[in-house]
C-alpha cells in the first residue's frame, strides 16, 4: 500500500466517534446550525464549532452544497451513460465535461467501460443530443434511471478493516 494511503487511512483511523456523528448530521443538512449539531452530537458550541473546523481544514470537509431538485429545476430525464473510450487522450473529453453542465459526475472505471457519466436532461431528445456528443469519444451504453431508491448519503461510519 502507498505511503499516502497509509497516511490517509491512519487519519481517518483518527476520528473519533462524535467526528463521525458530526460527518453524519453535516451530511444529511449542511446548513445546520452549529448551535443545533453540537446538542445533537452532545458538545458545546464552541467544542462543536472547533471540530468542524479542523474536519474542513484536514479535507474530511471538503466542501458545502444544495442539493437542488432536478425535475422542479426541468431536468426531468436522469440517465447513466457508461463510455468506452479508445486510446488515451482524455483531454477533448474533458473539454466536454467542462462545458455540458448536464453531466452531473463523471467516474473514471475499471472494466470493459473506462467511464461512468451521470446525465441530467431536459427531454429524452435533449438525451439523445447529449450520449451523441458522448459518443464521438467511442462507445456508449445509456440506462434511464427509473427513480432513486438510494439518495447519495455518504459514509457515516468508519470503514470495516476487512
Amino acid at each position: 500500500m502507498p505511503w499516502f494511503c497509509r497516511y490517509i487511512r491512519r487519519m481517518a483511523e483518527d476520528l473519533d466517534e462524535t467526528d463521525w456523528a458530526i460527518l453524519g448530521e453535516l451530511q444529511r443538512d449542511g446548513r445546520l446550525p452549529l448551535t443545533e449539531l453540537g446538542r445533537r452530537v452532545s458538545l458545546s458550541a464552541s467544542a462543536t464549532t472547533e471540530r468542524v473546523r479542523r474536519l474542513e481544514s484536514l479535507g474530511f470537509i471538503a466542501g458545502y452544497r444544495a442539493d437542488v431538485d432536478l425535475a422542479r429545476l426541468g431536468f426531468t430525464v436522469l440517465a447513466l451513460v457508461r463510455l468506452k473510450y479508445p486510446g488515451s487522450r482524455h483531454e477533448p473529453l474533458r473539454r466536454l465535461l467542462a462545458e455540458r453542465t448536464e453531466i452531473l459526475e463523471c467516474l473514471r472505471t475499471t472494466g470493459e467501460d473506462c467511464y461512468t457519466l451521470k446525465v441530467a436532461a431536459g427531454s429524452m431528445a435533449h438525451l439523445e443530443r447529449l450520449v451523441d456528443e458522448l459518443a464521438q469519444f467511442g462507445s456508449t451504453t445509456t440506462n434511464v434511471v427509473y427513480s432513486q431508491t438510494l439518495p447519495y448519503r455518504g459514509p457515516s461510519s468508519p470503514p470495516s478493516a476487512d
